[in-house]
């Protein structure tokens, strides 16, 4: 069983396991860094880490279009009921098994007002456990906090991780969080979208290869990695 993850750009993925078909924080209309017209994407899952206008997104046009369920912390999920899609509201520390897998909502040091300036609840990150018992954490909007020692006690395959400072991690902070994850392999995200997260990911990727076992997989924009 093979589960594939998109990265289209700034902290939206695209991920395909067991036939599903997920996406996390759709960012695309006025996303710099991907050219990918959302009208053309299909999902049956829609992931929303926190209720900042990157990550929210497209989530709203794209649900309606395909009728994908929206997974979210509950304040984001009840507002996304409010415009008449399909949800499922989780919350910290909190699982559900859906028909693709095992998804716990993890802790993020962050923010999450929506769009409209209503309350989004807590930030949260996502640790994906496929139906072949891979492990993908995605770790949205996030500082370094110390119990990512306790995520990486679950056995990451997979860590998707911010690195762009200024709002999040920075690329320092972000290796500390790879030392704690003890991820098999890592991908960073969340840095070039804006001037103010600029960062030289091959540099850091030097750093983590040089200092942990962890392997960086290192994507562009439209470019995919496979588990």
């Amino acid at each position: 069983m093979v589960t594939t993850l998109h990265w289209y750009g700034h902290a939206t993925i695209g991920i395909f396991t067991s036939g599903y078909r997920l996406l996390v924080d759709p960012f695309f209309r006025g996303n710099a860094a991907t050219t990918e017209d959302p009208e053309k994407l299909q999902a049956d899952y829609i992931l929303v880490t926190h209720g900042h206008a990157d990550h929210v997104g497209d989530t709203v046009s794209i649900a309606r279009r395909t009728g994908a369920t929206v997974i979210s912390n509950a304040e984001i999920s009840t507002w996304a009921s409010k415009q008449g899609l399909k949800t499922h509201g989780q919350h910290l520390g909190g699982g559900f098994t859906y028909p693709f897998g095992y998804l716990k909502m993890t802790f993020a040091l962050h923010g999450s007002a929506l769009p409209d300036g209503s309350y989004g609840g807590n930030p949260g990150g996502f640790l994906l456990t496929t139906l072949d018992q891979r492990k993908i954490y995605l770790a949205g909007d996030t500082g370094l906090f110390g119990d990512m020692r306790l995520i990486g006690d679950e056995g990451i395959d997979l860590a998707v991780l911010p690195i762009g400072d200024n709002y999040t991690m920075g690329p320092d902070d972000a290796l500390l969080a790879v030392q704690l994850l003890r991820p098999q392999a890592v991908i960073p995200i969340h840095f070039n979208t804006f001037p103010v997260i600029q960062q030289d990911a091959t540099s850091w990727a030097e750093k983590v290869a040089s200092q942990t076992s962890t392997r960086v997989i290192l994507l562009k924009p439209g470019e995919e990695t496979s588990l």
